[in-house]
């Protein structure tokens, strides 16, 4: 608990250094690195609470993202970075590759669960939620993100297995 905990704090506080430039923090996706290590390190349960409970509580306090679609979209695509790197990581077996298909599981599911909550907010308010539209926000836009995602998560993830930080 008191992981998951830090990691919710950082996912908080890790915005404001790269949000100064919004162009560069919504490319950094900054809020996801915590998310995906506290899957990791502490397990789906706690993986799906912190993302659930990260951009809407962001949002509540420092007013970024935008709650409405932003924040609520982005709750569900984090929670399904922590539930997915969590069970992808205690099913799989303790090898580097492992790591690296948890991730990348982890962040197509997520990406994808993004979307399909974009398309179910643009129904709702009736307004359009186009495939150019997922695509740029999933993908294009993300592209610095996901490089320095796959990049720096498994080495912390290995350094956190190599200090007997990560529960089984």
């Amino acid at each position: 608990m008191t992981y998951a905990a830090l990691f919710l704090a950082i996912a908080m506080v890790l915005p404001l250094i790269t949000g100064q430039i919004p162009e560069i923090g919504q490319m950094l996706s900054p809020m996801h690195i915590p998310v995906l290590l506290c899957g990791f390190m502490c397990g789906w349960p706690w993986g799906l609470a912190v993302g659930l409970i990260a951009a809407p509580l962001r949002s509540a306090v420092f007013g970024m993202p935008v709650m409405f679609p932003s924040a609520v979209a982005m709750a569900f695509e984090l929670a399904a970075y922590g539930t997915v790197s969590g069970i992808l990581y205690r099913i799989l077996p303790r090898k580097k590759w492992a790591v690296y298909a948890a991730l990348i599981s982890a962040m197509i599911i997520g990406r994808l669960v993004w979307g399909l909550a974009q398309a179910v907010i643009a129904g709702l308010t009736h307004s359009e939620f186009t495939m150019a539209a997922f695509l740029a926000g999933a993908v294009t836009k993300a592209v610095p993100g996901i490089i320095m995602h796959i990049v720096l998560i498994p080495v912390l993830v290995l350094v956190m297995e190599r200090e007997g930080l990560v529960s089984d």
